[in-house]
């Protein structure tokens, strides 16, 4: 089965396709002796900046009808931290599984910075540069919400680094494939799509946000059908690897995902409610290629059969 599942992306080799998405495992740390981190294709890190950031006021999650809300802000220990302290545990208990790191910043020079900070790090095999979150109000979605600003923080990246680089876009984006062709344009090497969508829940008894930064990202399974979209349009744009991200919860949604052009597939929430779920997506999809002859995940990949 491990031949079968195996994909490559970027000019990275992946033992399967299923990657936990950025924030859901923290630094991997977090998830020892819960989840064997080594039996899933890897891991994109929680968010790495520059300085620490102390991120939103709690309450920072919480659950509606639909899925979950989030304004974590981007809370984290700081690039010091995270290289002195994360990565080499990470080094020391993975053999297999992929290493991305997410990368924010305030300004091109702060994602610039942290590349060159983790360029040492032999754990890390490329970077997710975070262009779409909605729940900070600076280094967010700016970066992502214009293709010349876009550009040029990818360029300067680019230059920073010869390790691969994905770039995560957020589904509120009027043109998502325009935006995607400008990354790649400008040396991105891979797309993922999507981030949370921005949304809003009030509480009626307090009429207050539950939230308390007030709006946040929305993610759950009701987001499935504007991930898959997003990649079926991205990957009809550009000629990079995408990673498939939101609203995975079953191996069919892992499916759809790769038949809408996924290489890579980004599990979020529903890896928050049920840490063994990697897992047991990974096995369940390897019995999906058997049901149905599949021998390479390259047969499945954006096979995704159009209504004339």
């Amino acid at each position: 089965m491990a031949e079968r599942l195996a994909v490559t992306a970027a000019g990275l080799s992946f033992q399967n396709p299923i990657v936990l998405a950025a924030g859901t495992a923290a630094y991997g740390r977090e998830l020892d002796g819960v989840i064997d981190l080594d039996a899933l294709g890897g891991l994109v890190t929680k968010a790495v900046s520059v300085a620490p950031r102390s991120g939103a006021p709690a309450p920072r999650v919480a659950e509606f009808a639909g899925g979950m809300m989030n304004a974590v802000g981007l809370a984290n220990p700081g690039l010091a931290a995270v290289r002195e302290r994360e990565l080499p545990w990470l080094a020391a208990h993975l053999r297999r599984a992929r290493v991305l790191v997410n990368v924010i910043g305030n300004a091109v020079d702060e994602f610039v910075a942290v590349v060159e900070g983790l360029e040492g790090s032999p754990v890390v095999a490329g970077y997710e540069l975070n262009v779409s979150c909605p729940n900070v109000r600076h280094g967010g979605m700016e970066f992502g919400a214009d293709c010349a600003v876009l550009a040029d923080l990818v360029g300067a990246v680019r230059r920073a680094t010869r390790r691969p680089i994905f770039v995560k876009l957020s589904p509120a984006l009027p043109d998502i494939a325009g935006t995607a062709t400008a990354a790649v344009d400008a040396g991105a090497d891979g797309i993922s799509v999507v981030n949370t969508i921005p949304g809003l829940v009030i509480d009626p008894e307090t009429r207050r946000p539950v939230l308390g930064f007030g709006n946040g990202g929305a993610s759950g399974v009701g987001l499935l059908p504007v991930g898959v979209l997003a990649t079926w349009k991205v990957t009809r744009a550009v000629r990079v690897p995408v990673m498939g991200v939101g609203g995975i919860a079953a191996p069919a949604d892992v499916v759809q995902y790769l038949l809408a052009g996924a290489t890579l597939v980004g599990v979020g929430t529903a890896a928050l409610v049920d840490p063994r779920l990697p897992e047991r997506l990974v096995a369940g999809l390897g019995r999906w290629c058997e049901r149905h002859g599949i021998t390479t995940l390259t047969d499945v990949i954006g096979r995704l059969e159009w209504p004339a």
